[in-house]
């Protein structure tokens, strides 16, 4: 188990020259409104009658105004054709001398776990054997069960635990599963709902981290007790063996970091921030504390050699590398790390993945995918590279330490994704077993990469998609995405719905690599941490003003979208620069930063956002804070706001907050909730597909005009 991988899935979770040079007034926050209480404090009461009520009415105004639009209906057949085909690639999880895949389509909504021979795989059609069948166990159970992985014991075993989510929370159930019988184990495992996080220590023990009652979890709602939890013994019996603290910002996991000689590391990362803490070695005799900065973490082993990701200086390795050492060292606490990989200041560590004998690690270089093979031996570690499409964006998509053999990705925006066969031995890709058919028409479309100048002078790379040969006169319809924060990347991928429902009709797509990514490692991110976040939102605006500069669009005919803390940066684009855009969608997002902290996992987040209760942080917050800087009078663009009920990351709130703001000031807006599919959006493909065609409504009636005819949909 990679830690890290774990903790990351547990919280989080796309005018002409003299335009681009008009600088608007500054945007000063109108606070007055804000001095005694805050009057929509109401809407925070996430399932409450009211406020459930008040969503109710928002979306019967939102609703009939998108879907009786007639390219609603074909933009959401389209995307559900595309959600539901059967011609997709079934990405395989090797398990145990087989295959493994979750699949939805338009016969399984919710979808079925399955397996199939590896020889069978490079089938054109395999056999697939169904183990457990999510729409089935719903039906049976009256719920919406979605899934969220499962975690294998040893081969001998073939004992999993599924992890279950009631319609698609954070929050989880684990239920003990036989692969060989192909059912749930009768009296075996079997972890309520909670935001939590289980490993196999043994057949018959569990290292848990839950909701264990009163004072176990922290402000931001996770769990920093991790205790040994017995086969047949009641959770009130389990023993603790590690305890973090209440006022960490994230929580405190176990796992079991094995290779394929039989070593094994058992390691309790306890999150003091999000992005760093303290990595713990457990053993029966105790827990010991490693001496690793804040911001190392194991990801992996290989021949006995721990291998760790940094995000900070570490003696001779440089921030953002991999380092390795050797296991005995790690138990005993004397750790001389040895450098794998130092990425220069263009490049970035994606993934760093372990085979039997091997290391496959996945780097980005000027956002572009690589792939080196790393090899311990007795004079150290050797590297080779492996030979992949250029201008693609890479990865892992199955691989484990039973043998050499792993599958790779290999995607782009107008390339539809393959999977390759990896010999990690030999540090070579054979041809494609599985190609995703072309779901779009790339034949006349283009993909640049520029870069634009922020206010500070730093160069920000973004990646536009277009039809060959547009005039420059900034007429093109064209939407615009980015992320920006938790140093996390946003690289090229093929994007079927975009490439079907925009870029075949002639609109074109803009990627910008923003500062607060992970592009270009932590010192990307770090350069945009707490009161330093203004750059991100100057490095957006920027991108715009290049295209403009470009006459690729104008503000006439750009639209900007992004979800969670993408809602964020939109929220705050819509802010600062209203004359920039004409469309706004603003997805599952934080919005109002004054309060994020009490917002369901916001207190989690103080490392990226910094917190009220820091005076200068509080300052900074006030500045940028989208709920707290409407204002009245402003021509801002009608934006579009969703977001799910469900969801227990973000939460509702911020959005419901935001539009009810807006009424009050007499500014349009559209406001959706769906009742469904946690933060993620993803209870079944039906909601993605609805969620995808409300939005591209948006944007062709914003930035395309009417439709040509005026046939309703039903």
């Amino acid at each position: 188990m990679i830690l890290r991988t774990l903790l990351i899935a547990s919280t989080i979770l796309a005018a002409g020259p003299a335009l681009a040079q008009v600088k608007p007034a500054p945007m000063k926050p109108d606070m007055t409104h804000m001095t005694d209480t805050d009057p929509y404090l109401w809407l925070e009461d996430k399932d409450g009658a009211k406020p459930l009520a008040w969503v109710e009415a928002e979306n019967a105004k939102t609703l009939p105004r998108l879907q009786s639009d007639p390219r609603y209906r074909t933009f959401y057949a389209e995307a559900l054709a595309i959600a539901s085909a059967k011609d997709r690639i079934p990405m395989p999880n090797q398990l145990f001398g087989r295959i493994y895949n979750f699949w939805r389509d338009s016969d399984h909504l919710q979808g079925i776990w399955r397996w199939t021979t590896e020889a069978g795989y490079a089938a054109a059609q395999p056999q697939w054997t169904t183990v457990l069948d999510l729409d089935a166990l719903s039906r049976a159970e009256g719920k919406k069960w979605v899934w969220k992985g499962a975690s294998c014991l040893q081969p001998d075993e073939r004992l999993c635990l599924v992890a279950l989510s009631e319609g698609g929370e954070d929050a989880i159930s684990y239920r003990e599963f036989d692969l060989a019988a192909g059912r749930f184990v009768d009296g075996g495992f079997a972890l309520p709902k909670s935001k939590q996080g289980a490993a196999w220590l043994d057949k018959d023990t569990l290292l848990v981290s839950r909701d264990w009652g009163q004072g176990t979890m922290t402000a931001s709602s996770y769990p920093f007790v991790v205790k040994l939890v017995k086969r047949g013994q009641p959770l009130e019996q389990a023993q603790e063996i590690f305890r973090g603290q209440p006022t960490d910002q994230l929580g405190t996991y176990a796992g079991v970091i094995t290779d394929g000689q039989g070593n094994r590391l058992v390691a309790i990362e306890r999150r003091t921030t999000f992005f760093g803490g303290e990595t713990h070695v457990w053993t029966p005799q105790g827990t010991k504390k490693l001496d690793i900065p804040a911001r190392t973490f194991p990801a992996g082993m290989v021949a006995g050699q721990v291998l760790f990701q940094t995000s900070d200086p570490w003696g001779a390795v440089p921030a953002g590398a991999v380092a390795s050492a050797p296991l005995a060292d790690v138990q005993a606490n004397a750790i001389r790390p040895t450098v794998l990989f130092a990425p220069t200041p263009r490049q970035s560590v994606d993934e760093v993945v372990t085979t039997k004998g091997h290391v496959v690690l996945i780097y980005n270089d000027n956002v572009r995918g690589r792939a080196a093979i790393y090899t311990p031996g007795a004079a150290g570690w050797t590297s080779r590279p492996v030979a992949l499409p250029d201008n693609a964006s890479l990865g892992v998509a199955s691989a484990d330490d039973k043998g050499d053999h792993a599958y790779l990705t290999v995607t782009g925006f107008l390339t539809p994704t393959t999977l390759l066969p990896l010999d990690a031995a030999a540090a070579t890709a054979a041809a494609p077993v599985k190609t995703l058919p072309a779901k779009f028409d790339a034949s006349g479309l283009v993909v640049e990469q520029h870069e634009a100048t922020s206010t500070d002078g730093t160069k920000v790379p973004y990646f536009i998609v277009h039809k060959k040969g547009i005039a420059l006169d900034g007429t093109t319809p064209t939407i615009m995405t980015a992320y920006g924060g938790f140093e996390l990347p946003m690289l090229p991928s093929y994007n079927a719905s975009t490439g079907k429902l925009w870029l075949e009709r002639g609109g074109s797509y803009v990627l910008a690599n923003i500062r607060g990514g992970g592009e270009f490692g932590p010192k990307w991110h770090d350069a945009g941490r707490k009161t330093k976040r203004q750059v991100i939102y100057d490095d957006f605006a920027s991108v715009a003003k290049d295209l403009f500069a470009r006459k690729l669009t104008s503000p006439q005919t750009l639209g900007i979208y992004g979800g969670s803390n993408g809602g964020l940066l939109m929220g705050v684009e819509f802010n600062q620069h209203p004359d920039l855009w004409k469309a706004v969608t603003i997805q599952v997002p934080l919005l109002d930063m004054i309060r994020y902290e009490q917002i369901a996992a916001g207190a989690s987040w103080v490392d990226e956002y910094g917190s009220v209760s820091v005076p200068e942080e509080k300052a900074f917050l006030e500045t940028i804070s989208p709920y707290r800087n409407i204002r009245k009078g402003v021509a801002y663009p009608e934006p579009y706001i969703w977001t799910t009920t469900k969801d227990d990351r973000v939460g509702p709130q911020h959005a419901r907050k935001f539009a009810a703001r807006l009424k009050e000031y007499g500014l349009p807006y559209l406001f959706y909730e769906d009742t469904a599919g946690g933060h993620s959006g993803d209870a079944d493909i039906e909601q993605g597909a609805r969620l995808q065609a409300l939005q591209m409504t948006y944007f062709a009636q914003k930035l395309m005009g009417p439709a040509k005819t005026t046939t309703a949909a039903k």
